[in-house]
């Protein structure tokens, strides 16, 4: 037997006698294995695994975990379950100027350019809360981090962000070879970022913060043209003394070997009014105010 499956035996028969000293008081124990990997003939090589415990005669249920050392590196830290599988990986951007507005704060000098607000995949989140955010991992990164992939509303305190990006989308996105650690994560991210050019794209287009009204349905068809692909935008309703709704967000979308794609293909259901922010909603077809940086306005 190689060494590291008499390790992971020696565990499972600790958690499996602590499961027999907790039922032996009680009704007969009924054991359920639960694998995050792999199935139930390869828990030998999985990276945690949990017993849980029913029937003991109590209304609670007792939930072990066993961990592999931390010398197994990525493999003992990648922990997805069939709840945590993605289909697609969106780039999210997002204007400062309404990010401001949509918190109803008065940022201090926000960037008119748009910024990355992250790398999510589609229908996963949170898929590995014993990995947490190391500021230290992406310190070669921070001059980037900083001007491209800003916390909009708390400048001082970047990190706060980065970490609530990582541990809510990083976790899950981490399931490629190409995105699996901090460093990457945030480097491909920047990568596909500029990669995409949407502020000199959009420039190229004559699509620019202004006073004056766009029509959401040339904004898609503008950016289709360019890409190749239908992205998805992201708007702000509007409020009460408001004409139109605001630009909020456009979202472009990859397949899981980071090759463009429609953020929504014909038939798929549960898209129309999903949003990615407190306030926002996906667009709707007709006129929308994309706001200029407040120094504009002046």
């Amino acid at each position: 037997m190689k060494p590291a499956a008499a390790h992971g035996l020696l565990l499972s028969s600790l958690c499996l006698a602590l499961c027999c000293r907790g039922g032996a008081r009680g009704s007969p124990t009924r054991l359920r294995v639960y694998h995050w990997r792999g199935g139930v003939g390869s828990w030998l090589s999985t990276s945690r695994w949990f017993i849980q415990i029913c029937d003991l005669g109590a209304p609670w249920v007792t939930l072990l975990s066993c961990h592999l050392p931390p010398e197994r590196g990525f493999e003992a830290r990648q922990k997805i379950s069939d709840s945590h599988e993605w289909k697609k990986l969106i780039m999210v951007h997002h204007w400062p100027v309404t990010v401001c507005k949509e918190v109803e704060k008065d940022c201090r000098d926000p960037p008119d350019y748009w910024t990355i607000h992250g790398l999510w995949p589609d229908r996963a989140e949170e898929c590995n809360g014993s990995w947490p955010f190391h500021f230290e991992e992406i310190k070669d990164l921070l001059p980037e981090m900083k001007m491209y992939w800003p916390d909009v509303i708390h400048p001082l305190n970047h990190s706060h962000f980065w970490k609530h990006e990582w541990e809510k989308h990083g976790t899950c996105a981490a399931q490629l070879d190409a995105l699996n650690s901090q460093k990457k994560y945030f480097g491909g991210s920047l990568g596909l970022y500029e990669k995409l050019e949407l502020n000199s794209i959009l420039q190229k287009l004559g699509i620019k913060p202004s006073i004056n009204y766009y029509q959401i349905s040339d904004i898609k068809d503008a950016l289709a043209s360019m890409y190749g692909v239908v992205p998805k935008v992201q708007c702000l309703p509007p409020k009460q003394g408001e004409e139109v709704q605001t630009i909020g967000q456009i979202e472009l979308c990859f397949t899981k070997d980071l090759r463009l794609r429609n953020c929504t293909e014909p038939g798929e259901l549960g898209e129309s009014g999903r949003a990615w922010g407190p306030g926002l909603e996906v667009c709707e077809d007709g006129p929308a105010f994309y706001p200029p940086p407040p120094q504009s306005t002046r």
